[in-house]
């Protein structure tokens, strides 16, 4: 077996998962609330490249090793900027914590999106149409009479001169227990709970946006571009290299 060759093409096909995540992660860029997409690659071994069992091993250097490239997928949780809407259900938290809603399955989910509205039912919705719920895990929902809104900066929600309850902020003491799904959501893994954070700090009138830098991910796709192409050109000479061995041979 060709070993570089198959490195070479290992390479490859890391390089396009790499890619695909620096695309998304510019498409995305102006998403409310959106997290960075992250690809690590470590070298996994496939076993000695010439193992003699006649050595006497001493450690685990004593034959070369083949080694491919491994990505692994991960999520940058950094907050990122927020910026001011001036509409009453823009919400943004500075610091820790997710909003959380309610999915039709009556499960939760978790988002740092704030861009809020009311449904016909006066009820408070994200964008994907689910409600917000309180602190006590109920749907937040509006008098029919109207009334100007206000939330304060803990999360607390009036109408007029009427509370309504406390938006929940909650967080988790592991963010790699987060799964992302679609619509800027987050799904914790089985047997994890949520943790209300005690002094949450909510602006109204604020959205925060990705934490994507779109002219690092752009230099990333150059990157890309120039190990793609190098590897490319590894893959082509190994195959002339062995093509002239079979030829020399018969």
């Amino acid at each position: 077996m060709n070993i570089g060759l198959y490195q070479s093409a290992a390479a490859l096909s890391a390089l396009e998962r790499w890619q695909d995540v620096t695309t998304q992660n510019i498409t995305s860029s102006q998403v409310t609330g959106y997290r960075k997409r992250t690809v690590d690659f470590s070298g996994i071994s496939m076993g000695e490249l010439q193992a003699d069992p006649s050595r006497t091993k001493i450690g685990s250097g004593d034959n070369p090793q083949s080694i491919f490239p491994k990505a692994t997928f991960g999520i940058n949780f950094q907050n990122g900027e927020s910026y001011p809407t001036q509409r009453p259900l823009d919400l943004a938290i500075e610091g820790d914590g997710y909003f959380q809603v309610q999915l039709p399955d009556e499960s939760k989910a978790y988002t740092r999106a704030g861009e809020f509205r009311v449904n016909p039912q006066r009820g408070l919705i994200n964008g994907n149409g689910y409600p917000v719920l309180n602190a006590d895990g109920e749907p937040i929902v509006f008098l029919p009479e109207g009334g100007e809104i206000a939330i304060a900066e803990d999360g607390s929600v009036s109408q007029g001169t009427t509370k309504l309850g406390k938006i929940a902020i909650q967080t988790f003491e592991d963010p790699k227990a987060l799964t992302a799904v679609s619509g800027g959501l987050f799904i914790p893994k089985e047997g994890v709970d949520p943790i209300a954070v005690e002094k949450p700090f909510v602006m109204q009138g604020h959205l925060e946006g990705s934490n994507v830098t779109p002219l690092r991910e752009m230099v990333a796709l150059v990157q890309i571009a120039r190990a793609y192409e190098a590897n490319q050109k590894i893959m082509t000479t190994q195959d002339q290299t062995l093509a002239k061995a079979l030829e020399t041979l018969g």
